[in-house]
């Protein structure tokens, strides 16, 4: 019989070779299906790269967390593998393994090594949430009022406002067109200031990879600072209805001529001065008078 304390064979380091080999390659074949616009930004929406201050610092840090994670992955994946080789029963083999109480090195390495990893997480997430919080010089502010099941813009700057209106799906894409479009402009470095008219929403447009809860009576804000022309989807992320899939929202980041020019039309339209608190309401007041 075989000793259970004999070094692995050369046939079983070969195989555990092999294996490792096998997986290298894999992941290599899964990677090379992706485009280098997915991969640089970690397969978040690829118009994202740039499009604001704040993006890049938030697609470095998830990078860098799930490149880490991989790297982890690998080597947990590995050392299973290498276990299940090496320390498998052989045929005619029945009795158990030497059996250790314990092995100082190794248990302060998976003490350690785990617990370096969680205070870098930290420490790189809040440095990057202190930078993406950081408020700037508020070239222009925008007030965002979530509303069951739309959005008003308030232009505080620049003294207009546009009222949002539903939009009502249909199966088309029609009602996406016509949703509301929030305009900003380029390269500005622009304040958003978040408030809610009834339940708790939030503002959401996916390639800014920024999200933030519209709650009644808080006010809550984005700071950025657009670097790329575009057109932008947003909705709500929140659950805030039965109308809540309608909450849709588009937004145009426009130079800041086409940026005047639309804030001119809405002053032409009589759309001056603020849609303010004198719209909200209180739902749950209202369920509390029906009962």
């Amino acid at each position: 019989m075989r000793s259970q304390n004999e070094p692995a064979s050369r046939v079983r380091r070969r195989w555990t070779r092999g294996a490792g080999l096998a997986g290298l390659t894999a992941s290599a074949l899964l990677l090379a299906g992706c485009t280098r616009e997915q991969i640089e930004v970690g397969f978040l929406p690829p118009q994202s790269k740039g499009v604001t201050d704040n993006a890049d610092v938030i697609i470095g840090l998830w990078n860098g967390s799930w490149i880490a994670a991989l790297i982890v992955g690998f080597i947990t994946w590995s050392l299973i593998l290498w276990c299940l080789v090496a320390y498998r029963r052989r045929k005619g083999e029945t009795s158990l393994p030497v059996q250790l109480r314990y092995n100082l090195p190794v248990e302060i390495f998976y003490t350690a090594v785990p617990l370096l990893l969680v205070v870098a997480f930290f420490f790189h997430t809040v440095q990057a949430q202190a930078e993406v919080d950081e408020p700037n010089s508020s070239e222009k502010v925008i007030e965002v009022v979530g509303k069951q099941w739309s959005w008003d813009f308030n232009y505080i700057s620049d003294d207009v406002y546009y009222a949002g209106v539903q939009a009502n799906l249909d199966g088309t894409e029609q009602p996406g067109v016509d949703a509301p479009t929030l305009y900003l402009p380029v390269d500005t470095e622009i304040e958003i200031v978040l408030r809610s008219r009834d339940v708790v929403h939030s503002f959401w447009v996916p390639a800014f990879l920024q999200k933030r809860d519209t709650i009644p009576g808080v006010e809550n804000r984005i700071f950025l600072t657009t670097q790329q022309e575009g057109e932008y989807l947003g909705k709500c992320a929140e659950l805030c209805g039965e109308f809540h899939s309608e909450m849709l929202f588009n937004v145009q980041v426009v130079s800041m001529a086409e940026y005047d020019e639309y804030i001119e039309s809405l002053r032409e339209q009589g759309n001056t001065g603020r849609l303010g608190p004198e719209y909200d309401r209180d739902p749950y007041a209202e369920i509390g008078g029906n009962e």
